[in-house]
């Protein structure tokens, strides 16, 4: 078992873990880490615990000190300086008429380098704005592209449901969401209904996808040919949290019957094409698709 606490340097940012070391480290403290992009300041989110060695992805870096007064005030002053960066940067970005959208900028806490993130529908050749930005801000400077996700991440929002966006508010890590998973909870295979802010399919389709998950698997599948009692007919919907099977018989009667009182007699054949199956237009199935990018 190895030690550990657990940093996080963005608001709802990835949780890596570093060795505490011999600091007497709570959770909310403010402290100084050594990572791969130099010196940085972090928040203790997961207080020190233990865990096994298989757990860790990469080796464990220790924690350099707990943050000063100093330290606070150099990192403040850091994301201040960086407001400003940032409009400089996008005059830049207008001289040279590339077509990029700027999203965020940062400096490592050291200010050994300074970070822009930027979206746009292609590569781009920012070698001279970088030459630009290099004699100006006399540090090394670093543009990163970023996808959708990570631009909703950072700008923010509300999502339809009312809240903040999960992202941005505490999600770390983006997990992939399918297509599946919208259909296995009977949502709309509309892209405008199941999709978020940033145009992909939203993240909180998999917070149930498993429970959903399993609950399917425990029933007949659309189509299938089954048996009631001495009656025979097929499925034409299923409810799995509530184990309900709606059957409509040979003699076009339709009854609702729990998934035990329900024997299969024969599964569907499988369709090629799943959204196909759904009845969608290509036109739709092109945009669903989209989505899982």
């Amino acid at each position: 078992m190895i030690k550990i606490v657990g940093v996080r340097f963005k608001n709802a940012g990835k949780i890596y873990y570093f060795d505490p070391v011999e600091f007497e480290i709570e959770k909310n403290m403010d402290v100084v880490v050594e990572t791969a992009r130099g010196l940085e300041y972090g928040t203790i989110v997961v207080g020190p615990k233990e865990i096994e060695e298989k757990e860790l992805v990469s080796p464990l870096k220790p924690i350099i000190r707990i943050a000063t007064p100093e330290d606070t005030a150099a990192y403040l002053e850091n994301k201040e300086k960086a407001k400003e960066t940032f409009e400089l940067c996008q005059q830049k970005i207008k001289e040279h008429e590339l077509t990029m959208y700027l999203i965020d900028c940062e400096y490592t806490f050291d200010r050994n380098k300074l970070i822009f993130y930027f979206t746009a529908e292609g590569r781009i050749d920012f070698r001279e704005l970088v030459k630009d930005l290099a004699a100006i801000f006399k540090t090394r400077i670093e543009l990163r592209q970023i996808g959708v996700r990570d631009e909703a991440k950072s700008i923010g929002g509300l999502g339809p449901c009312g809240r903040r966006l999960c992202c941005s508010s505490w999600l770390g890590d983006f997990q992939p969401v399918s297509i599946k998973m919208a259909k296995d909870q009977s949502l709309s295979l509309n892209p405008t209904k199941i999709s978020g802010i940033c145009g992909r399919l939203f993240c909180c389709l998999k917070y149930e996808h498993d429970v959903y998950a399993e609950a399917i698997d425990a029933m007949p599948v659309v189509g299938a040919l089954v048996k009631v009692e001495e009656a025979k007919g097929k499925v034409v919907e299923i409810n799995p949290l509530l184990e309900q099977v709606k059957i409509e018989f040979n003699d076009k009667t339709i009854k609702i019957c729990h998934r035990e009182e329900v024997k299969v007699l024969q599964e569907p054949k499988k369709s090629g094409n799943s959204l196909r199956a759904e009845g969608l237009d290509e036109a739709t199935i092109r945009e669903l698709k989209k989505l899982e990018d």
